[in-house]
């Protein structure tokens, strides 16, 4: 079998189901309960220091 054609047909086949699989598991690993509180804190750091900027050990955290 040729090269080429062998590495095609992998990639037609379980390359294409671990792929698949992959995205599920992240897709999984997101809306996973209890993630929605890191997310909000993650989303929340552009406006923990309106009023003044961090401080260094507050920069560090």
């Amino acid at each position: 079998m040729e090269h080429y054609t062998f590495l095609r047909q992998f990639a037609d086949s379980w390359m294409l189901l671990l792929l698949f699989a992959f995205f599920v598991g992240v897709v999984i690993w997101v809306f996973r309960p209890g993630s929605s509180k890191t997310y909000r804190d993650t989303a929340d750091i552009p406006f923990r220091h309106e009023d003044k900027p961090a401080t260094d050990k507050e920069a560090r955290t």
